[in-house]
Parts: structure tokens; C-alpha cells; sequence
């Protein structure tokens, strides 16, 4: 059992009417409670949790509740039976709100947080490239610059016999292997600037994903 204060019951017609409303609020409420109990289950799932018993304050609910003390700063004892559920119903639909929030906030969280694992350990179409890329590996200069190419890894052979006769500037033998996944490899092919959008088109058509690519320490 749990100690409740003597509120105030007003009239029966008043306590009559409350009746309904009271039918109403308790689904509510209940609802809520469930709603927040699943979602608590729901992260401890996806932290690799078993979901264990619910608190209320880190106390046990059965515990709880022979330990409840009204809170008459809240819901003063004095205070319309109808104000009192309004109050309560109020702080409830307040809480709900609050865990919609939360909700959409860790939603937003958890999908930045798979694309940047995507970018970071994803396959080579959807990854970032900069921590797979040296120096030595990229050539710069007044005439020439070095391309990405992302290439199907079944599609090897057909890019290193096809690199060079995508245009009539690209440098013999330039084309270097740098990394490969279960999907794609990824070379380097370097080629006179001013064909650089030709080479492109080429390339594409023959299913090679081409980047361009400035190399930065600090990437």
C-alpha cells in the first residue's frame, strides 16, 4: 500500500464527471508508460544489453511505491480534484513529448554516426578515400595531375589494358594499385590536365568510377 493525501473530492457531480475523464487519462498514461518502458528495452537491445528489471529513481518499482510520498509542491492537496488530473495528465504529455525528442535526436545521431563508419570502413564507392592516399602517390605539376580510379574488382584486368587508350595523354604505365576491398580496387592514373574531363567520360562509360582527389596532411 501507499499513502495518498486527503484531497479535495468537491461535489458529486464534479467527482461524477471527473470519472469519465479519469478512464481517459489513465490510458493515456498508461499508454506513455509503455511507450517509454519499449524504448528503454529497445536501447538497451541495441547496446547489447539483455533489458533487466525497470527503476523508478534506481529504485525497484514494488519499492517505490510503499515508499510514495505525495509531492505537494507539484499537486497541492487543496488544489480541485479536475486541476490536480489536468496537472498530472499535463506532466505526463510533457514527458512524451520530451522522450519524441530524444528519440529523433538519437535517431539523427545513430544515421550520422553508420555514415560516417560507412565512409570510414565502408567499400570503396562509399568510403573516404584521403587515409588510403600517400604523397608519393599523387602527382601535381603545371601539365600533370593524378586521378582516382574506383574499379570493380572482376574489372581489374579490363582497366589495366584499357587506362591508356582512354585518351592519347594519359602517362604509359602511371596506373598504380593502391588498396582493394571485397568490391572494388583502387589505382591511380596520371594524365596530361587539359584531358582530364575527356578521360572522365571514357572512363565512366566503361563502369570506372573516377575521383578527383588533392592530397592534404591533415586529411
Amino acid at each position: 500500500m501507499f499513502t495518498v493525501p486527503d484531497l479535495r473530492p468537491g461535489t458529486l457531480d464534479s467527482l461524477l464527471a471527473l470519472s469519465d475523464d479519469l478512464v481517459k487519462s489513465n490510458i493515456f498514461i498508461e499508454g506513455v508508460s509503455h511507450k517509454i518502458r519499449r524504448q528503454i528495452e529497445d536501447l538497451e537491445r541495441a547496446g547489447g544489453v539483455e533489458p533487466g528489471t525497470l527503476t523508478v529513481d534506481g529504485v525497484p518499482v514494488d519499492s517505490y511505491l510503499t515508499r510514495f510520498v505525495w509531492d505537494e509542491g507539484k499537486y497541492p492537496v487543496n488544489a480541485p480534484l479536475k486541476e490536480t488530473v489536468a496537472s498530472i495528465q499535463s506532466q505526463v504529455a510533457k514527458i512524451e513529448d520530451d522522450m519524441k525528442v530524444r528519440v529523433a535526436e538519437y535517431g539523427n545521431v545513430k544515421s550520422q554516426l553508420g555514415a560516417i563508419n560507412r565512409k570510414q570502413t565502408g567499400s570503396l564507392a562509399v568510403r573516404d578515400l584521403s587515409n588510403l592516399i600517400k604523397p608519393e602517390d599523387m602527382v601535381t605539376s603545371e601539365h600533370l595531375v593524378t586521378l582516382l580510379s574506383i574499379v570493380p574488382k572482376y574489372s581489374q584486368k579490363d582497366w589495366l589494358s584499357s587506362y591508356e587508350s582512354l585518351d592519347t595523354f594519359v602517362v604509359p604505365r602511371s596506373s598504380k594499385k593502391l588498396y582493394e576491398d571485397n568490391e572494388y580496387a583502387l589505382y591511380t592514373v596520371t594524365l596530361f590536365a587539359k584531358v582530364v574531363d575527356n578521360f572522365k567520360v571514357h572512363a565512366r562509360e566503361k563502369g570506372f568510377q573516377i575521383h578527383d582527389f588533392e592530397y592534404s596532411p591533415e586529411a
